[in-house]
């Protein structure tokens, strides 16, 4: 059988060369209008045609979110805007309005089109009707589990592809429909502008007790109870793939470079039976993220629990290789300090974390102990061959760091 295919976010250009570099076999990405997150992760045309491009070049594939939820007068620019996707090179569209499915369908027939999942679809009925109407792939509702998704499979043309997310954040709304946002402070979720209010802390008061303020469970932080674990799905990859998915998607359009690269490194290494699950896990861990859960995959209990740690952060993104190392020296971009004697990791395409202790810094030719300025370029020694695009990271137990 054919391998899964794995989807990477990209919220940007140097995203987007990070996760293809990483092995990302395609690139979601949102343009400039109509798409669902902040207007900071819709790319503008030169940068989108740039990827469509770059893609390409690596016979990879690129999608454009196309998904914000439209009114009537969004039609008026939707068709122009998806006839110049397709005129640009994209590969497909994702969209969740039934309405933009039909107007997208009927003026530009030869634009793929995937159902994003925010449309929600749990069951086979529902995708037979999506797939009568010309879409080629569902990117299925996130509250199905793994027996589901098995069924859905079973009771549909197997032309249609199923997509399923594998790691990322998880919207504690029924498949992202969020009305929180819009309520406190006036920005939609569902057009693109969410505050992600379910990240807040909050307590209950009571009416005749204003101003005082009760925990729902005993923790002088408040509590985390709208706040959702991330899903991670490195353990049971086999299962979906069993179970008929053909796309491993990776959500984060608005993470970092370091952050995507991470994560496709550890799925791309998973698909090709690189390494054992508990490094991938480990390497998982090394990127901040909210404690990790399995969704409603395997079951409903743990899609329920919050992230009472909150956001875990036991790693450090500390430089990246600007060029290919030499005698056992390489040149890298600080992002966060450095001293003599840090271990470092370094981290390869296909690899796993590498660790080594720091030797030598060489800044503007004059040898020093600490290497503290973002972007700064300096020399530091590293006894493994290094590529530029390599990343490094420390423990957080180590030396204090800059912030990011």
């Amino acid at each position: 059988m054919k391998k899964p295919e794995l989807l990477a976010p990209a919220g940007s250009v140097e995203t987007a060369e990070t996760a293809l570099r990483y092995g990302a076999d395609a690139l979601y990405c949102g343009g400039p209008m109509l798409q669902l997150r902040a207007e900071t992760a819709g790319l503008n045309e030169q940068d989108l045609s740039h990827i469509i491009g770059l893609a390409h070049e690596q016979r990879k594939r690129l999608y454009v979110a196309v998904n914000s939820f439209a009114y009537d007068e969004d039609f008026e620019k939707l068709v122009p805007y998806t006839a110049k996707l397709y005129d640009m090179g994209a590969d497909a569209v994702i969209v969740s309005d039934i309405g933009a499915i039909a107007a997208i369908r009927r003026n530009v027939p030869e634009l793929e089109i995937h159902l994003s999942t925010q449309a929600n679809c749990m069951n086979s009925e529902a995708a037979r009707v999506y797939y009568n109407m010309g879409v080629q792939r569902i990117v299925l509702a996130r509250e199905l589990s793994v027996e589901h998704i098995k069924k859905i499979r079973k009771n549909t043309p197997q032309e249609l592809e199923l997509e399923a997310f594998v790691h990322g954040a998880m919207c504690m709304a029924y498949s992202g429909r969020c009305l929180i946002s819009s309520y406190l402070t006036g920005r939609r979720a569902n057009t693109g502008d969410c505050t992600q209010s379910c990240r807040w802390t909050y307590h209950l008061t009571e009416e005749k007790r204003p101003g005082e303020y009760f925990p729902v469970c005993e923790d002088e932080n408040g509590t985390t109870i709208l706040s959702s674990k991330e899903l991670c799905s490195i353990s049971f990859l086999d299962r979906l793939e069993q179970a008929g998915v053909s796309c491993f998607k990776v959500e984060g359009r608005m993470r970092t470079p370091y952050s995507i690269g991470i994560v496709i490194n550890a799925y791309r290494m998973a698909l090709d039976g690189k390494a054992s699950t508990a490094d991938l896990q480990r390497e998982l861990d090394t990127i901040s993220h909210r404690p990790y859960g399995s969704g409603f995959y395997l079951g409903d209990a743990d899609s329920t629990d919050s992230d009472a740690d909150g956001l875990l952060q036991n790693w450090r993104f500390v430089a990246q290789a600007v060029s290919d190392s030499k005698n056992g020296i390489v040149n890298v971009r600080i992002r966060n300090r450095i001293e003599i004697g840090d271990i470092l990791e370094v981290i390869s395409p296909g690899q796993t974390g590498k660790p080594f202790p720091v030797q030598s810094i060489e800044e503007d030719g004059e040898e020093c102990d600490i290497a503290n300025v973002p972007m700064r370029t300096v020399c530091i020694s590293c006894p493994y061959p290094v590529c530029a695009g390599d990343f490094f990271r420390r423990s957080n137990k180590a030396s204090d760091s800059l912030s990011q």
